[in-house]
């Protein structure tokens, strides 16, 4: 009971797991409103508009800032760690993503020239995160952060 007790009361992770929760629930509702359809993998998956990776490690960045304050090394840490989350959601996984989709393409254009091609499954094409996908990420992660930290 004691560890829960002690979860629950680090307000770094707590408001780790609100940015988290928080961006994937905005993530999954502009998925419905742009596509006209429900799709339960946005509520875990990655990519996607608000970036949830974002909105963690800025989440983590803001909470530690009002606890721990700008010069200590844990700020540090959280500022090196979402630096390096939100560069590789906008590099290697965003280039990933745009792969796997074309990839995609070239295969529903191979089984259209012949029925007998063996497919696997598709390739996840929501990997990876556009600048602006990010940007709103760490603006809704650094909001959370703050709050969480000062209830």
């Amino acid at each position: 009971m004691q560890l829960w007790n002690d979860l629950l009361g680090n307000k770094i992770l707590m408001a780790a797991c609100c940015g988290w929760f928080v961006a994937q629930v905005l993530k999954t509702i502009l998925y419905v409103i742009v596509n006209k359809s429900f799709d339960p993998e946005r509520l875990t998956g990655d990519g996607g508009m608000p970036s949830s990776h974002s909105a963690t490690v800025m989440a983590v960045v803001s909470a530690t800032y009002v606890i721990y304050g700008v010069s200590t090394f844990e700020f540090a840490i959280a500022a090196v760690l979402a630096l390096i989350v939100m560069h590789d959601a906008m590099g290697v996984r965003r280039e990933t993503g745009i792969q796997a989709k074309v990839i995609n393409n070239m295969m529903d254009w191979f089984l259209q020239l012949d029925k007998d091609i063996p497919v696997e499954e598709k390739l996840k094409e929501f990997v990876g995160h556009t600048p602006m996908q990010v940007l709103f990420g760490a603006i809704i992660g650094t909001f959370i952060g703050f709050y969480v930290a000062n209830m």
